[in-house]
């Protein structure tokens, strides 16, 4: 029988940063800021939490400052470079660009960084994440303007060098992927 006390993993359940988040969100909602409303959206935030619990999150995540920025800076210069290149190719009359769907594995076997990558690869312009299989840690890439296979391999090798500045900037758990050996990737182009 049970006591009617939450089980170990349901009072794991009860994650402060998400019932500060989910309360923060009922305060929003309703748009008063009251201490009857703080109280009403904490409740409602540990019954969610209760009914729906989330696993817990174990990440090694360590920010390192002068990678954060590196990988910053270089996101948003990827973005302007790609933003350029995007608005030329849409401009060129006649010319119909050949694009293509391109299979990237992943070289660390981290949740987060394939997360954290693709987000990245999606906000470039001319790059899309079609689907991310966790399981394989791969993404499958649609792309602008891909004609030949060394084209593909281009942009394979940009994200492998973006992999490689998500796991030096945020310091994550990154066991490597039984991949075949490969060198690694310039450090040139987006993303």
């Amino acid at each position: 029988m049970s006591s009617g006390q939450p089980t170990g993993a349901r009072r794991r359940a009860l994650q402060w940063p998400v019932l500060l988040w989910l309360t923060v969100v009922w305060i929003l909602l309703w748009g008063d800021l009251s201490v009857f409303n703080v109280v009403w959206g904490l409740l409602i935030a540990i019954v969610v939490c209760q009914v729906f619990p989330l696993p817990l999150l174990r990440m090694n995540v360590g920010l390192r400052p002068q990678w954060l920025a590196w990988l910053v800076l270089r996101f948003l210069w990827d973005v302007v470079v790609a933003s350029i290149q995007v608005a030329v190719k849409t401009l060129q009359f006649g010319r119909q660009p050949r694009n293509a769907v391109i299979e990237v594995d992943l070289r660390t076997s981290s949740d987060f960084v394939l997360t954290v990558v693709a987000e990245m690869v999606s906000l470039v312009p001319g790059s899309l994440v079609v689907e991310a299989r966790a399981s394989t840690h791969t993404l499958f890439l649609h792309v602008l303007d891909v004609g030949d296979r060394a084209g593909a391999e281009a942009f394979r090798a940009q994200v492998f060098a973006l992999e490689r500045r998500v796991v030096l900037a945020l310091g994550a758990d990154t066991d490597p992927v039984a991949r075949p050996a490969a060198t690694d990737p310039p450090e040139e182009g987006r993303p």
